[in-house]
């Protein structure tokens, strides 16, 4: 009676169907649960946050130099990402330094110079070139010549 009867399937296609269930079960349970790469730590963020809200005039790069400084080793590319979540526009946009900005804060190395004509009792012309330092306002230089 067994004789009779024809298999509809062959024995080897039945191991090769088994093979693939036990292959797809395995794959499953080694298969990480969430993809790609493990979120910054919360502290690395912070600190991004607060290079960028404390120093205004520094990109991306520069806050991934001082990162890599103090041993924290991210990419530049993660700062990025971090700063444009947290919605931090670039560095140009944050800084609006004014020329009274950069005066008062080159003050103790920018010299302020002044060219003065004078007529002495003599009635000849005197020229004094003055240097005066913004931060002391100390005379630093003063020379008179009669031809400038």
């Amino acid at each position: 009676m067994l004789r009779r009867l024809r298999p509809l399937v062959r024995p080897d296609t039945v191991l090769r169907w088994h093979h693939i269930l036990v292959k797809r079960r395995r794959a499953r349970i080694r298969r990480p649960k969430r993809p790609g790469r493990p979120r910054t730590v919360r502290s690395i963020r912070a600190l991004v946050l607060r290079l960028a809200c404390e120093n205004s005039g520094w990109g991306y790069r520069r806050i991934h130099g001082e990162l890599a400084v103090l041993g924290n080793l991210v990419a530049p590319s993660t700062v990025w990402e971090i700063l444009e979540a947290e919605g931090v526009d670039p560095a140009p946009e944050r800084t609006a330094t004014t020329l009274a900005g950069f005066l008062r804060s080159q003050a103790d190395v920018l010299p302020a110079m002044g060219f003065i004509e004078i007529i002495t009792l003599t009635g000849q012309r005197q020229y004094i070139l003055a240097v005066i330092e913004h931060a002391t306002r100390r005379s630093r230089e003063c020379r008179v010549t009669p031809a400038p």
